[in-house]
């Protein structure tokens, strides 16, 4: 670098552009976002493990109990959702931050960035719902005019269909047709 410049016009910052430095800057920003929620999401801090990487000696072995295993089945299934839709909002966010793509294209991709955002929001708001009538996991995954909600019964009686359908209507207004409830037993 000549002068010893870091920012002046021939510098390091410069040579990089300040779009991409914002670019850069953005893709940390939300690397840290969906770390923290991760964190947050899946350790609250009254867990005695908080902040230990080894899963075993947090939840105890997952072979020797039905409710660990039930208990990570529905860790891993909302993993596995997170995960699926991280990566749809990465693409999408490639799309609006494309020079090369149309506006239309660029305004598509917005749209399908807050659909998602509102279906995150439908989904922890159902989950916490269904969890506060008594069971003691959910899972929702709202698919477009379809809604799947897993929970974890030994058996659903008729009332407590009629509840998470009503609930399931309430948060995303999709109609009981579009609303699959599934039951995971507790037993395996």
């Amino acid at each position: 670098m000549t002068n010893g410049k870091i920012f002046g016009r021939q510098g390091l910052f410069a040579r990089i552009g300040k779009r991409n430095l914002l670019i850069i800057g953005a893709v940390l920003l939300i690397g840290v976002a969906v770390y923290l929620n991760y964190v947050w999401r899946y350790q609250p801090l009254n867990d005695p493990g908080y902040g230990d990487n080894n899963m075993k000696d947090q939840y105890g072995d997952q072979n020797n109990s039905s409710v660990n295993t039930t208990e990570s089945y529905f860790t891993a299934t909302q993993l596995s959702r997170d995960k699926a839709r991280d990566e749809a909002l990465e693409v999408l966010q490639t799309v609006v931050d494309s020079e090369d793509a149309l506006q239309e294209t660029k305004d598509a991709a917005l749209s399908d960035i807050a659909r998602i955002a509102l279906d995150i929001e439908q989904e922890s708001n159902i989950e916490t719902l269904v969890m506060a009538k008594g069971f003691a996991n959910c899972v929702a995954v709202i698919n477009g005019d379809a809604v799947s909600v897993i929970v974890e019964s030994d058996g659903l009686l008729a009332n407590q269909v009629a509840q998470i359908k009503e609930i399931v209507y309430e948060q995303t207004g999709i109609k009981p047709t579009g609303i699959t409830i599934i039951e995971k037993s507790s037993e395996a």
